[in-house]
């Protein structure tokens, strides 16, 4: 290999397909090359940032005076303005790219009040009272940015990692280099699953995992990998207060972290959940905040309140566990028609059969076979307001 080459500038205008990596193993020029090179130039998702091209022909050995003339040598025959800033070398961008991260995530987390433990962190990007759902809200976009900033600092790191002293960095400034890389690693961690979000991001875990253990640390993967699975909420509702133990160890090993943590991942499940049946899970947010107070209130100590949290997980996870049905209130469609027309239970059953009567293939998605069960629900309800509520409802319902 003689060259190894960055590209961060979007070029576009072909169709072929974009790459990261070019390894370049064959005299190429002119036009072929310019395509090739723009196919690792293309920006195509949210995470890449640049693309590399390992030049094994020394194509690009007139490199030093290519950057100031781009219409010599490979890249003959465009003008300079097509391609002026093409070409950077890898080293330099890379360490550049490592400056701009750590500085962008320390600015993020600049605010967090001292002593910056994890509970300090879990407040700052959570909420200052677990568990309640407007801080939670308002605090997403702070925690989205922390999860882009510590994953573009993850991947900065990760390129520049195996050249730290010929990037010029001195062995104090690695290890320091080292220590914030993990340690930001960490608080994204924490963050991610005191606040629920580590469900919507499990899709992009393996890759980051990856970088994690190959340039920083591997002690934990076993741990994190406890939740690809299972909700922590499913996991306090099987286990009770053995989960715990599956929570990283800046959070198992502080009380009030460990409540924090369930009480806002019990609050986030209420929130996605409530939709599907809006009288039931305003029940267990009630329920909720009692227990909360409870705690706050020091009315239970620490094995009763994760006793009464898994009781409360088991509810929240399960309808039927939360309320008692009738035998023929038998599937969660039928819990919630019962749970929202006042527990009237043949009202419920006659909905249920009127919209199995009514309901045609993919009615949910056609506004006049969705008008079809909507007449029929209102003709059973008699009651315009109490049917748009309803439907809301019932288009919620896998079974339906």
């Amino acid at each position: 290999m003689k060259l190894l080459i960055v590209v961060d500038k979007l070029l576009t205008g072909f169709d072929a397909p974009p790459a990261t990596f070019l390894y370049i193993d064959k005299s190429m020029q002119d036009h072929g090359l310019f395509q090739a090179v723009c196919r690792v130039n293309r920006l195509d998702s949210d995470d890449k940032e640049y693309g590399y091209i390992i030049d094994y022909k020394d194509l690009f050995r007139s490199y030093t005076r290519s950057l100031k003339d781009y219409t010599v040598d490979a890249l003959e025959g465009f003008d300079a303005v097509d391609v002026a800033g093409l070409l950077e070398d890898r080293l330099t961008k890379a360490k550049e790219r490592l400056a701009e991260t750590r500085e962008a995530i320390k600015m993020l987390c600049e605010p967090v009040p001292p002593p910056k433990h994890e509970n300090d962190y879990i407040h700052y990007f959570c909420g200052k009272e677990s568990g309640n759902a407007e801080q939670l809200k308002d605090n997403e976009p702070r925690r989205l940015s922390l999860y882009k900033f510590a994953a573009s600092l993850i991947r900065a790191f990760a390129n520049i990692a195996n050249e730290l002293p010929e990037a010029g960095f001195g062995k104090t400034e690695i290890d320091q280099i080292k220590d914030e890389v993990a340690h930001f690693e960490k608080v994204r961690e924490i963050v991610k699953l005191a606040s629920g979000d580590y469900i919507d991001l499990k899709l992009y875990e393996p890759a980051m995992r990856h970088l994690i253990d190959s340039y920083i640390r591997a002690e934990e993967s076993e741990k994190v990998s406890a939740f690809d699975d299972i909700s922590l909420i499913q996991l306090i509702a099987e286990k009770g207060p053995d989960a715990v133990d599956a929570l990283p160890k800046g959070i198992r090993g502080n009380k009030d972290a460990v409540a924090e943590t369930i009480e806002n991942n019990v609050r986030r499940l209420i929130i996605d959940e409530h939709p599907i049946n809006p009288k039931y899970y305003e029940k267990m947010s009630e329920l909720l905040d009692a227990l909360i107070a409870q705690r706050k209130q020091q009315a239970m100590d620490y094995k009763e309140y994760l006793q009464k949290i898994q009781e409360l997980s088991k509810k929240v996870c399960d309808p039927s566990q939360g309320s008692t049905y009738p035998p023929s209130i038998n599937s969660p469609g039928k819990q919630a028609l019962y749970d929202n027309l006042g527990q009237n239970e043949d009202l419920a059953k006659e909905v249920d059969y009127t919209i199995l009567c009514a309901r045609q293939d993919g009615w949910r998605n056609n506004r006049l076979k969705e008008k079809k069960v909507k007449y029929s629900v209102e003709e059973v309800l008699e009651d315009e307001i109490m049917t748009d509520q309803i439907m809301e409802i019932i288009k919620k319902q896998t079974e339906y």
